[in-house]
């Protein structure tokens, strides 16, 4: 079952710590990871929140084991997330 996944954390993180994670990401080739169906950036309040479609609850939870480490190396406290259940998905 697909879920949706919304992080707001305590204090949203300026855009250039989001892109020195994905950079990081990337570049140890974790990025965009196993049941990742969609990732979206978008600001708010001079920073960045991020909400995904994940294929399943399973493969969010091994991806945030990769993930904190570098949050964490990167000055970003994560928060804990809020995951919803996907109903429907309308594409154009």
């Amino acid at each position: 079952m697909s879920i949706l996944v919304r992080y707001a954390p305590p204090s949203t993180p300026p855009a250039e710590q989001y892109d020195e994670t994905v950079r990081h990401l990337e570049e140890a080739g974790d990025f965009p990871p196993q049941g990742l169906e969609y990732h979206v950036a978008f600001l708010v309040d001079d920073g960045v929140r991020v909400s995904e479609i994940w294929d399943s609850r399973e493969q969010f939870e091994a991806f945030g084991e990769r993930l904190r480490p570098v949050l964490s190396d990167i000055g970003i406290e994560p928060g804990e997330p809020e995951v919803f259940e996907v109903h429907n998905i309308i594409r154009r």
